[in-house]
């Protein structure tokens, strides 16, 4: 079905989904296409998780900013449906709840993310905010003595290398700023440099922050399991280690009546439409774009918002998705800001690239988080005095090949 703009109705718009994502397309559409939609979110959450700061929960320098759903949606002009959407109808244009009930929808936004699952056997796989305990009392054993090596280990399905990067480091500030000597710290990773997406000068200043902490970099290497008091890597070798912690693979949600990857995940076009289905858009970790990280999360959701708003008959351009990465590395020592585009030679900044210097940057989420809820506070203080804002441009036409030099 293909939505008229001269419809004299709203058009019904179903979100499906409560993270960044999903708030993002809510709020740009809000935006957009004002009382030309009808918004309604779906998901089963009570509460928007600002997830990316999980990393510093463990150490005691901040904490995860929850927020509730039904006062964002209010504030946004959405009506919120509790519940998790189980399958999609694309010819009758209803959605399936967990309850049965089915609801009806001219377009449809997935933004339901993806599943994270254990990549290295026996190892501690930091999810996000439910694994801070457990890292947690980690460091506490490393601190009384009974843990005297730590690997963290970057599988190589996780294409996101930032939060492990941020534990070694926050690791290695939080042993010496206890007086902890003789705890070896590694990083495995199957990159050829570390941080390597980033370009050579990105690399050299990891290398010189991992320096200072005394931390090993064990680059090219394939985390596979733990056991036997050792990481197996391939090629063949072994690191020794009292404890692993690593990152999970993800999974996407397979959503019944939904085409997708072997991998669960749903391949989308330039303007986030589900490929074979009119009707149905799709944002953030669910897609098979590569990159699973926040900021892209809200620039697809972004792109696929400005595309509704014009079928709705709001006067907007269609803007297709050209996403530019931003991240910020938490490292417990002295601010870095990096920069890296397409084309062009990495550079080195001390000054934010971009305000408030978020952990995730949405164009409409961001400022509303900071306005109505108070983020900038919550995230822009001591938390950040170690922190590494990174900014480049990819071509999503070829993001498998991309190189920023």
């Amino acid at each position: 079905m293909s939505v008229s703009s001269s419809s004299a109705h709203a058009v019904r718009v179903v979100i499906a989904g409560g993270g960044v994502a999903a708030l993002e397309a809510m709020l740009a559409l809000g935006a957009l296409a004002e009382d030309r939609v009808a918004l309604r979110l779906v998901a089963p959450e009570r509460e928007f998780t600002y997830r990316p700061l999980a990393v510093v929960e463990p150490f005691r320098v901040g904490e995860v900013g929850r927020f509730p759903l039904a006062t964002l949606t209010k504030a946004a002009g959405a009506e919120l449906r509790q519940g998790m959407i189980t399958s999609v109808d694309p010819e009758r244009h209803v959605v399936v709840g967990d309850s049965g009930e089915e609801i009806s929808y001219d377009v449809l936004l997935l933004a339901l993310g993806a599943r994270p699952t254990p990549a290295v056997a026996n190892a501690l796989t930091f999810r996000g905010p439910q694994d801070g305990p457990a890292l947690a009392a980690l460091l506490e054993e490393a601190v009384a003595g009974v843990v005297r090596s730590i690997v963290f280990a970057l599988p190589v399905e996780a294409r996101w290398p930032l939060p492990l990067y941020e534990l070694a480091l926050l690791t290695g500030t939080y042993l010496t700023d206890r007086g902890t000597r003789g705890v070896a710290i590694t990083l495995v990773t199957p990159e050829d440099a570390p941080l390597a997406l980033f370009g050579a000068e990105a690399s050299d200043a990891i290398r010189e922050l991992f320096g200072l902490r005394d931390i090993d970099l064990r680059l090219r290497s394939v985390p596979l399991r733990f056991e036997g008091g050792a990481l197996h890597v391939a090629p063949e070798a072994v690191i020794e280690a009292d404890r692993v912690v690593a990152l999970p693979r993800l999974e996407g949600p397979r959503l019944p009546g939904i085409p997708c990857d072997r991998r669960g995940f749903v391949s989308t076009d330039d303007f986030g439409r589900v490929v074979s289905e009119e009707d149905v858009y799709a944002a953030g970790d669910m897609t098979e774009f590569p990159l699973k990280q926040g900021g892209i999360a809200a620039q697809q959701a972004d792109a696929a918002a400005t595309a509704i708003a014009a079928r709705s008959g709001a006067p907007v351009e269609p803007t297709p998705f050209r996403p530019v990465l931003r991240g910020l590395l938490l490292t417990g020592m002295a601010p870095r800001y990096l920069r890296a585009e397409a084309g062009t030679r990495p550079g080195l900044d001390i000054e934010p690239l971009w305000w408030p210097p978020a952990k995730i940057v949405g164009r409409y989420l961001t400022p509303f988080l900071a306005a109505k809820l108070g983020l900038a506070e919550t995230v822009v203080g001591p938390v950040h005095e170690g922190a590494i804002p990174i900014e480049l441009e990819l071509d999503p036409r070829d993001y498998s090949t991309w190189s920023p030099v």
